[in-house]
């Protein structure tokens, strides 16, 4: 059976709105290609280059880049950051647009983020746009 996933609104480049479906999130990680790219193949230990969108399931977005107007970049396929975006990320095609729903043993554990509103038992959804991988 195929988890119910949030619907994202807009093509890759444009900020997204996420529309949740009324069901419980999924237990374990969850990733759809929306877009499918045809660059480069993201590898463990590339520089990966993003725009995303971060939302707590059902709830609200507590961290974004097409606001701030600046992607970012980080090394992905680490351990550099959570463990939804290692696994969810490195095997996906340059210029894909990513949703992830990763539930919190994949995100930021049993503590969350309380300065950014997360709990310890929230799911986060991203929508992350893949820009560049090197």
């Amino acid at each position: 059976m195929t988890a119910h996933l949030p619907e994202a609104t807009g093509g890759f480049g444009d900020k997204p709105v996420l529309t949740f479906p009324d069901a419980a999130a999924p237990a374990e990680l969850e990733e759809k290609v929306l877009v499918q790219g045809s660059g480069d193949t993201v590898e463990a230990g590339n520089t990966i280059v993003v725009n995303y969108l971060g939302q707590l399931w059902g709830g609200g977005i507590f961290d974004n880049s097409y606001d701030r107007g600046a992607p970012i970049d980080f090394p992905i396929g680490v351990g550099a950051v959570i463990g939804g975006w290692d696994q969810g990320l490195v095997g996906k095609q340059v210029g894909s647009r990513v949703l992830l729903s990763i539930p919190p043993h994949h995100g930021y554990g049993s503590r969350g983020v309380p300065q950014a509103g997360i709990g310890g038992d929230d799911t986060l959804v991203f929508v992350v746009d893949i820009l560049d991988a090197k």
